[in-house]
């Protein structure tokens, strides 16, 4: 779903950054998101915050280090 109507930002774009550790005013500079009119704000801010209680960056860390170490016994390809 569309969140902000003026920078086109939908929802999901909105919990990728969140999920991937960003706060409020990174994925605003990042996105562009509740920069113009504002009324999508608290909407954002919303999402955001049910990101950072459901999935906490620690978790995402965590799961991210495990496959690195996963892909780097992976034989390569080259």
């Amino acid at each position: 779903m569309i969140v902000c109507v003026c920078r086109r930002v939908s929802d999901r774009e909105i919990v990728r950054h969140a999920r991937a550790g960003m706060s409020f005013d990174d994925i605003q500079f990042e996105l562009g998101v509740a920069t113009q009119c504002g009324q999508c704000e608290g909407c954002a801010r919303d999402i955001v915050d049910q990101c950072c209680h459901s999935a906490p960056v620690a978790a995402l860390r965590g799961a991210a280090s495990a496959e690195s170490v996963a892909w780097a016994g992976s034989p390569s390809l080259g």
